[in-house]
């Protein structure tokens, strides 16, 4: 069967009842049909345990974070330990894209499908309005006189579908770029607020441009930050589904990794928390991209601290990255490996087995893993969802109650901006020199005086550890290319653009929209 063809056997509860195996009170949620609610404040003083899924590089096969988060949330629910996930919402560029869907596979999947991976319960549309209201009340206030006189522009429009013929655009007030809705800075400022009042702080705080003078202009200057509020208001609160076994799982906000921070929102994060002693998260991408910024910039700027990172592998994206060669695929995952456990004292390695994974291969990944001093797990969940899982269970619950006493810092935060960079790219990606194109050297120096304290957020390719798709595995001795930079200044990083990173996607020739389609009220093709 199909993902979707399981999905929609799955007996669903009312919402209402997920939210009662929390402890939640029915007037703390606001429902959005029979299985989708946005819960409304909690008490967030009580913490679980938070548990880190990130895996290798990505491939065209995918490697499952998603569907292992999932199913780890089945699993401990099945063996007796309370857990809830907490996800990212999906982006419709992926989903009409490349990727397609983003709830998962098999029998591990959060649920209703097709609503989650589309217009859910309008939280992308709630913050693309947001960004484009931002960016209308510039173009009115200089179409209006230009009292403040803006002189450039530094605030980008944004669009929730890949398309690159919108990287450049002119209008009848000035050029503009679009962004794609999940690389915003509304985005960013949205799941890094950690409250209302701090959510108002950082879209007062951002950066529109200069003036003729070259002051900064902010959105407060322009008193948009009230409006903006009115139509993230509702946004703000978290979702609350569930997954195919009838477990919660709270998903909210969705940034990218490779261009932004990927990581779902903090309010989000610290309401599953207060909620359950278990919480499974994911983080974009590889550990290179999705995790690294999770630590770097969530858990420090919160306060947020994982007990335990699982590290996501399959045989055939292992064996991809060796160019059909498994034993050299598998210097990918220990560059993983060797990252994460810079991070964090507990560390696991769970296999997604899929059924043309041979015994000998199997063996080769665990022999290789033992060598490396790293638990292994193999997981069946994929296709028997909670079915058989106490001992991963009982491991993945023994790992997170271990003490973790690394807190690692890759750059010091009052380092200027082109040494973080540097050490960034030295110390986690193993780069042997970073270069920049035309004039940004001088450019991020000058720009040290006035965000010299702030977090930096790499983005470049997924596919490689290096700013190169076409370089796989674990490379050494290579060059990493700084291109562009956007300075956030509402959601206090910088965006450091690599070699040929965009951030509005465009759409591949066999992208996914072709496969969908409705036929008797159906929605078909999303997976």
């Amino acid at each position: 069967m199909t993902d979707y063809e399981i999905s929609k056997k799955a007996k669903l509860l009312p919402i209402k009842a997920i939210a009662k195996k929390l402890g939640i009170k029915e007037n703390k949620i606001i429902p959005y049909g029979n299985y989708m609610a946005k819960i409304d404040s909690l008490d967030k003083r009580k913490k679980g345990k938070l548990i880190l899924v990130t895996s290798t590089n990505p491939t065209p096969y995918g490697e499952g974070k998603t569907t292992l988060a999932v199913g780890l949330v089945d699993a401990l629910n099945k063996n007796k330990y309370k857990a809830i996930a907490v996800l990212r919402e999906p982006s419709l560029g992926p989903v009409f894209g490349t990727k397609g869907g983003a709830t998962g596979g098999g029998r591990t999947q959060v649920a209703p499908m097709n609503e989650i991976n589309l217009h859910f319960t309008g939280d992308f549309h709630a913050i693309t309005s947001a960004n484009n209201l931002i960016s209308a009340i510039i173009d009115n206030h200089i179409y209006q006189g230009n009292k403040l006189k803006i002189k450039e522009v530094f605030f980008e429009r944004c669009m929730d579908i890949n398309d690159r013929s919108l990287r450049t655009i002119e209008t009848s007030i000035r050029k503009d770029k679009f962004t794609i809705t999940a690389a915003s800075e509304i985005m960013a400022i949205f799941t890094l607020a950690k409250d209302f009042n701090d959510l108002r702080c950082k879209l007062d705080n951002i950066l529109i441009g200069k003036n003729d003078k070259g002051k900064y202009i902010y959105l407060k200057d322009l008193h948009g930050t009230g409006a903006v509020l009115a139509l993230l208001k509702d946004a703000f609160k978290p979702n609350l589904v569930q997954t195919l076994e009838n477990n919660p799982a709270i998903i909210h906000g969705g940034p990218f990794a490779n261009i932004a921070h990927g990581c779902n929102s903090v309010v989000a994060t610290k309401t599953a928390l207060s909620l359950a002693p278990y919480v499974i998260t994911e983080a974009g991408f590889g550990s290179d991209m999705g995790a690294v910024k999770f630590f770097d910039i969530k858990c420090d700027l919160n306060n947020l601290y994982p007990d335990l990172v699982i590290v996501n592998a399959t045989i055939r994206s292992l064996k991809y990255h060796g160019k059909g060669n498994l034993k050299k695929g598998l210097e990918n995952l220990k560059f993983h490996i060797l990252n994460m456990q810079k991070f964090n004292d507990n560390l696991l390695v769970i296999l997604n087995k899929f059924t043309d994974d041979t015994k000998e291969e199997i063996s080769l990944f665990e022999d290789y893993c033992k060598n490396l001093n790293v638990k292994t797990l193999i997981s069946n969940m994929y296709k028997n969802g909670s079915k058989n899982t106490k001992e991963i269970a009982d491991t993945v619950v023994e790992y997170a109650n271990r003490k973790n006493t690394k807190h690692y810092t890759i750059y010091d935060i009052n380092d200027k901006i082109t040494v973080k960079i540097d050490k960034f790219c030295k110390d986690i990606y193993g780069a042997k020199e970073v270069v920049y194109k035309d004039n940004l050297k001088k450019e991020l120096e000058a720009l040290d005086k006035d965000y010299g304290n702030y977090k930096i957020c790499i983005s470049k390719t997924p596919a490689s550890i290096t700013d190169n798709k076409d370089i796989l595995a674990y490379p050494k001795d290579f060059t990493m290319t700084v291109t562009g930079y956007k300075i956030n200044n509402g959601a206090g990083f910088i965006t450091i653009l690599m070699g040929g990173v965009v951030r509005m996607p465009g759409l591949s020739k066999n992208a996914n929209y072709l496969n969908i389609d409705v036929q008797n009220d159906e929605i078909l093709g999303i997976f």
